[in-house]
């Protein structure tokens, strides 16, 4: 374990830390805690492979380990942790606030897809990444990729059509 191998590991992470917590609670459906917690499980993964995965693709890697970890937390039914009955004051300002209320209003929607739905969106929308690629992080055919994004898709415009309608 030279030092090598951990300044790699440690500038891998710096880089891309905000990426894959962003990822991460997009997977959780939003509670930041636990993606945390979940992005930190996957790094210390990361970390034991590093030496196998360094070269190749570690982004992909740990990806594949957040997905994973997700679908596998999402089928727990505690946490240890209660929600609180109202979120804390939002502050007042121009567009960069709608812009995040927007964001928190997407992120709310998929919070309410099935896991494996909200991972195939996450990763084929907001990771941007090929079919065949979400494919081999889910580890299911691309058809099943596809349909989980139509369906989550779908869900999510249903979703918003019932916000919007609420709001007038």
């Amino acid at each position: 374990m030279g030092r090598s191998r951990t300044d790699e590991f440690d500038r891998f992470v710096a880089a891309r830390w905000p990426a894959l917590l962003h990822l991460a609670r997009l997977l959780t459906g939003g509670d930041r805690h636990r993606a945390e917690d979940l992005l930190q499980e996957a790094l210390v993964k990361l970390w034991f492979a590093w030496p196998k995965v360094a070269e190749q693709a570690p982004e992909a890697y740990v990806r594949t380990i957040l997905t994973r970890a997700a679908a596998r937390s999402a089928r727990r039914r505690w946490w240890g942790e209660r929600p609180a009955d109202r979120l804390p004051d939002q502050p007042q300002a121009g567009d960069e606030i709608a812009a995040v209320d927007e964001r928190t209003r997407l992120e709310a929607m998929l919070a309410l897809l099935p896991a494996r739905q909200r991972a195939a969106v996450v990763l084929r929308y907001y990771q941007d990444l090929p079919e065949r690629h979400v494919a081999e992080v889910l580890g299911c055919p691309v058809g099943t990729v596809r349909s989980l994004t139509a369906r989550g898709v779908a869900r999510m415009r249903q979703l918003l059509a019932e916000t919007v309608e609420t709001v007038e």
